[in-house]
């Protein structure tokens, strides 16, 4: 048996980063490693500049994720003025680059995925300078406002956040929480789903004893927070049929 910390995420937009270029903002369709970091870090009350801080918790816990419901794609357009190129002017505030006498006209995306719904789960690693109970407590009472990827994206359920001792990996994912609306039944007619489910954990492999995993590198692996620097990391993902979907 091992101890596990379990808690789910829903919420009307979520924006899951992945890596940008020019001004378009893609999202997974899944909380990346560096989102979950980020939001147990803020509900410990780590600020951005605590490197200290932010390297022992990433180091301390292994994550994964069952994804319910992907949601939707919604992409947000945006309009923004940016001065002209120029090597010989260094922009180091908003302030100073909209103080300039001409500028020019950009349009920009932002991915998000509308009414996901994932299971995260956490465990602990030989390293780890935390323990389970802290964040869930922490997750219970978070020091900042917790968000989906981005400040727009509120929750819109509670985490409850529990932990489970259980055989495997598998077991704790599939943790059943309250139905979000008045039944099961009712989740499904409303999100959308299908009876497929997608887990993706680190770590062994062999969690799940199936010749169809598949193994992957993302880059979200936090190297410099403020920097926005990421590292690629191995990831495994499995996709099977819910064992109790019962077709609407």
């Amino acid at each position: 048996m091992k101890e596990y910390l379990v808690f789910r995420l829903y919420g009307p937009m979520a924006s899951w980063g992945q890596p940008a270029v020019g001004g378009d903002r893609p999202t997974a369709m899944h909380p990346s490693r560096s989102a979950i970091l980020g939001l147990l870090g803020a509900a410990l009350g780590i600020k951005r500049d605590n490197d200290i801080a932010l390297s022992g918790l990433q180091q301390s816990i292994c994550i994964a994720v069952k994804q319910c419901v992907p949601g939707s794609l919604l992409r947000d357009y945006h309009t923004s003025q940016v001065p002209s190129h120029n090597n010989r002017v260094v922009h180091r505030t908003r302030k100073s680059e909209l103080n300039v006498d001409k500028l020019n006209t950009v349009l920009s995306s932002r991915d998000y995925r509308c009414d996901g719904l994932w299971t995260i789960v956490i465990s602990l690693t030989d390293k780890a300078s935390v323990n389970l109970i802290k964040l869930r407590d922490a997750l219970k009472k978070p020091v900042y406002t917790l968000s989906l990827g981005r400040k727009s994206c509120p929750l819109a359920a509670p985490l409850q956040p529990l932990i489970v001792q259980v055989a495997n990996l598998k077991s704790a994912l599939d943790t059943d929480f309250p139905a979000l609306m008045h039944s099961h039944k009712e989740d499904a007619l409303w999100l959308g789903f299908k009876g497929r489910v997608t887990y993706f954990w680190e770590g062994d492999k062999a969690e799940f004893d199936d010749v169809r995993v598949l193994t992957t590198h993302p880059w979200d692996e936090p190297v410099h927070r403020e920097r926005w620097q990421f590292k690629q990391r191995q990831m495994h993902q499995l996709s099977l049929e819910e064992s109790n979907y019962v077709p609407i």
